[in-house]
Parts: C-alpha cells; structure tokens; sequence
C-alpha cells in the first residue's frame, strides 16, 4: 500500500471543459488540491487512493457496535443518531488503530478519515470495493441529515461514515483500511453527447463492451445497458470449477493477510452435466458472468441491482467499473475479464441455469477522459479475471 501523500500535480490544475459525468481521476485530483475533498487531521490523502473514477475511502480510528441499521434523517448528525440509539455508544466501541475484530452477523458504524465539501453541481455516491464484496461483507456509506444510503446530494458539506456488516465470516480491520469508493458526478453543466443507439450498436459489434462471441445475445435492451449471464460450464470438464460457496463455520479473515488457503473458508463447486446450480436461502455463492466484459477509457460501469421478480437473489455487492476494466488498448476491444457475481439467495431455494441473465451494467459517459486507467496505468487486483476471490486468498 502506498504511504505517499497527493503531491500537487501541475497538470491537474488544467481544466477540462464542464462537461456533466463522472469525474475522472485528473479532476478528483483538483478537488482534493481545492479543499473539496479533505482527509482529518494527522492524516493526508494518500496517492493510490485515486482510481480511474473514484477515490478509495478509508476507515476511522473507532467502529461503534449497533443493534440496528438506521438512516439520521434531514437535519440529524450520524453520530447524534447513535447517540439516541444508545446513549452509552462511546463505552463499547471497537479501536481499530492497532486492528479490531468485526463479528459476522453484527452491525457497526465507522466515521470515515475522509470529509467533503461539494460544490451545488456535483453529487456523490458509493460502492464496496470488489475484494469488500466477494468477503461477503456488506457496506453502505452514511451521511449526515441522509435519508438514503450511498448517496450524497449536491453541495453537502460534512463528515462521512460507513456501516458495516460482516456475513459470513468474522473480519479484522485496521484504521486506514478500504472497505468502499466514492465516485462523483457532475449533475450541470455541458451534457456530453449520449449514448445513442447507434452509438450503443457500434460499442457492442465493435466488441468494446462486450466479447464478440455472445454481443449477438446483446441485442433489443435498453441502450446504455448491457445484460450479463451466469457461466455454470467453465471449461465443461467434470473438474472444472464454476464457483465457491461460502462455509458455515470459519475462523476470522484479517484483512490485511494474502495467504490464506481458499478450501478453508470455501467449498468449490464444479461443473455438473446439467450445468444448472440450486442456490440455498442464504448460502452466499462467488460466481463468474459467462461473457467478458469492458469498459472503455470514455466510459465507466456500474453493476445494476437484480430485479428479484426474475428470481428472488442478489448478484452483487460491489457495482463500480474502472474505465479500462477488461479494456485491451491495443486493440480497443473487450480483453477477456470476466465479472465476478456475489451471490445470494432470499426466503427460497432458486435454480440457476447456464446461460441465465442474472443482470446488467449501466454504462454511463465519463465528464473527460481520466488520466489513468484500470488495469494499465494502476496496480488493478482483477484485471484479466476469471473466476477469483478476494485478494487475502492464495491463488
């Protein structure tokens, strides 16, 4: 992990045409140097903080335990909430300086090391980080005065937290720690030209999005959106690997470990000659989209949630898309990354079968080009997947 702190970067203070979008890596740069994004005190943002498309955002000194998640409501501070909630909150929090244990099946409340002024034109929102959701780790970014979650309206100035709840397995987590990402979106300014449908039909014949094999099953959705399906085949041998499940019973994950053995914390599963799989209610499932997929450097994804009148289960915690995820630049076509697909059945059994749409990317423009891409220009943990867990599992 990088310990250097945002120097000022001469070429951010160049300014892009307003353009509304996502704001790109360059730009979040320039609202770091302007005060816009700020880190608390003793404490500087740090360089690799800074993705394509969104900024990585970093555990406080204290998690507080919580009997229930809640929103504070307009006008309500997140941590006068906690207080309502129980008065004596401070006396059983967890100290992260040194790492604290998190419990699976518990909720806490974390302050964030990072703070933000915005301005009245951009708005923000957040995601897990991919390793947050393939640990089965369930996060959601709080606001003061919020009444959603993941969310932060335009020109809201103030702290930032996170709830946290751990499920399936027990994890130990340090101050400083990425557990979720904010990205930013211009809401004013000069619209950028729109995904057309003749833009959308040449990003998908082009194989930009989308590797050429499966772009003919891509045709009549909504422009902008492309489906993926479940891969329950892999290579179609009878050893091959198409998933994991998550064990009932496993020690603790620390998170900053990168060798742990997979087969203790994961049961695999492999290919069947049905190529179908039965999803027990609330057996949690790491599996893989059949198609590979893209993201150009002018664009940037996010994973949809599932509409459970197709099938009551979720297929992802962590929905952002770097621009350059699964992007090869030398030939400006998908490059073979798969998405990987957090799995979760609710109330009843579900069969998945080979082939099925389990969901969908949103893609969207960026406001400008960023001056980095996922993959080529960062040190990216997914580049190039298959079928992976986390980072804290040996290969």
């Amino acid at each position: 992990m990088s310990t250097t702190p945002i120097a000022p970067n001469p070429a951010a203070a160049t300014r892009t045409s307003d353009y509304t979008g996502i704001l790109p890596s360059q730009k979040i740069r320039e609202m770091l140097q302007k005060g816009e994004i700020r880190s608390s005190p003793m404490t500087s943002i740090l360089d690799d903080q800074i993705q394509p498309a969104s900024i990585d955002l970093r555990l406080g000194d204290f998690a507080y335990p919580v009997d229930t998640s809640f929103l504070p409501g307009k006008g309500v501070r997140v941590l006068d909430k906690l207080g309502q909630l129980d008065a004596q909150f401070e006396d059983f929090k967890v100290d992260l300086r040194n790492g604290g244990m998190l419990e699976k099946g518990r909720i806490y409340v974390v302050p964030l090391l990072e703070s933000i002024k915005l301005k009245s034109e951009v708005a923000a929102f957040a995601n897990p980080k991919s390793s947050t959701g393939r640990l089965d780790i369930l996060t959601r970014l709080i606001a003061d005065g919020a009444s959603v979650f993941d969310q932060v309206e335009e020109g809201y100035e103030g702290e930032l937290y996170i709830e946290i709840a751990p499920r399936s397995f027990s994890v130990v987590v340090r101050t400083g720690d990425r557990l979720n990402q904010l990205r930013f979106r211009r809401t004013t300014g000069v619209e950028p030209k729109p995904i057309s449908i003749a833009d959308w039909k040449q990003l998908l014949e082009g194989g930009q999005i989308v590797d050429l094999a499966t772009q003919e099953q891509k045709t009549g959705f909504k422009t902008g959106h492309l489906p993926f399906t479940v891969d329950l085949k892999g290579s179609g041998a009878e050893s091959s690997l198409i998933g994991y499940r998550a064990k009932k019973h496993a020690r603790r994950i620390d998170l900053k470990r990168r060798d742990y053995d997979p087969l203790d914390f994961w049961e695999p599963i492999h290919f069947h000659k049905s190529a179908t799989l039965i999803l027990d209610p609330d057996e949690f499932y790491i599996l893989m989209t059949k198609e590979a997929i893209a993201v150009p450097p002018e664009y940037a994804a996010e994973m949809l949630p599932y509409d459970t009148r197709a099938g009551e289960f979720r297929v992802h915690y962590a929905g952002f898309f770097d621009p350059g995820f699964g992007w090869n630049g030398k030939t400006g076509k998908a490059g073979g990354s798969r998405g990987v697909l957090e799995v979760r059945s609710h109330e009843v059994p579900f069969l998945l079968e080979h082939g099925q749409i389990v969901g969908s990317l949103r893609y969207e423009r960026m406001a400008a080009k960023p001056d980095m891409l996922y993959g080529m220009d960062i040190s990216s943990n997914y580049q190039g997947q298959s079928l992976k867990l986390a980072k804290q599992f040996k290969v």
